[in-house]
């Protein structure tokens, strides 16, 4: 197989890049977060294209590393069995499964207080005009107990980052590997593919539903990571199930 990186993947590399050093570089990184991190589509900062850059945006030197460390590790390896245009796609589509995945999580922690609050009495249109103008009214408490700042946070929530894109190309890499054997930093030893990413999702689902973090910072979009790699899946099994050629577009 063909050693170094893959154009797809170089590519992704490069964007990711700029994109970082634009942030870092711009408005003390502010203004691009305003355009282009995904936030929840109640907030008046939301804007459509935002599903697309949030991908491309980090929150950190170590989130960008570590990303763009997978990305050449895994994603070089599946690039040369899909080549550049399929993998690609699977890239994107992967990411953007990621987000309906997480987005659909956070409606559900928001709705559920949007509609306690209202059948208490007040309006979704005063709630929605408080939230907006970046606060909550403390009152809230007496409706929603803990449940408040599950609400709150589900509305200003912003994700970015390419895990959830990532996470799909760990799975496509597992499927299409899965006697490779992987091992984290901390702990350095040999897993088989097959094994090892089902257990990170499976982490992931586990954080996410319980809000415990186990390896991740405590601010990690857990539910995008299950997102892209269910969305990865449903790609390779549908893929594999109804392609001749299953694998390669080019």
């Amino acid at each position: 197989m063909r050693q170094g990186i893959t154009d797809a993947v170089k590519h992704l590399l490069i964007i990711n890049v700029i994109m970082f050093i634009g942030t870092m570089a711009i408005g003390n990184g502010e203004a691009f977060y305003q355009w282009f991190a995904l936030y929840f589509p109640e907030n008046k900062m939301f804007q459509p294209w935002q599903v697309v850059t949030h991908m491309f945006m980090h929150g950190g030197i170590t989130h960008i590393l570590f990303n763009m460390f997978a990305l050449w590790m895994f994603g070089t390896a599946v690039e040369q069995i899909f080549g550049w245009k399929k993998f690609l796609a699977f890239y994107l589509l992967s990411g953007l499964g990621a987000a309906v995945i997480q987005v659909a999580f956070l409606y559900f922690q928001y709705n559920s207080g949007l509609t306690a609050l209202m059948e208490s009495g007040i309006q979704q249109s005063d709630i929605l005009s408080v939230l907006n103008d970046g606060m909550y009214d403390k009152n809230w408490s007496s409706v929603l107990g803990s449940d408040l700042l599950n609400f709150v946070g589900a509305f200003n929530s912003t994700m970015v980052g390419a895990s959830g894109a990532i996470m799909g190309i760990l799975v496509a890499f597992g499927m299409l590997f899965p006697e490779s054997k992987l091992m984290l930093i901390f702990l350095p030893i040999p897993i088989k593919a097959k094994y090892f990413i089902p257990a990170i999702i499976a982490l992931d689902l586990f954080s996410g539903l319980t809000d415990k973090s186990i390896f991740s910072p405590s601010n990690t979009a857990y539910m995008a990571h299950v997102g892209g790699a269910l969305t990865g899946f449903l790609l390779m099994y549908f893929w594999k199930k109804n392609e001749r050629d299953k694998y390669r577009w080019n």
